[in-house]
């Protein structure tokens, strides 16, 4: 008997600056892995681990503005927290 899994994929286009893409292409190549597969490697460990991947967003690494990880509701009351506006 066999055990066999498919993965049902959808075709996704991204866009990239020259240099990330031969980057990306060359270690790809000394994986011996696609690029596809190099990328979307990178993409599950950004979402396996999200607090990992806020550290390294400019955003959130600007330390003068963001000592720890913000606010909850800055989405909500972005507005509030850049302007000091009330809504």
């Amino acid at each position: 008997m066999y055990n066999i899994t498919v993965t049902i994929m959808e075709r996704t286009t991204i866009m990239l600056p020259d240099d990330l893409r031969t980057r990306t292409a060359s270690r790809a190549r000394e994986l011996g892995i696609s690029m596809g597969e190099l990328i979307r490697l990178a993409i599950e460990a950004a979402l396996s681990n999200p607090e990992q991947a806020r550290k390294h967003d400019t955003f959130f690494s600007d330390t003068a503005v963001f000592r720890d990880k913000g606010p909850d509701n800055l989405a909500d009351n972005h507005d509030q927290y850049l302007y000091g506006e009330s809504q």
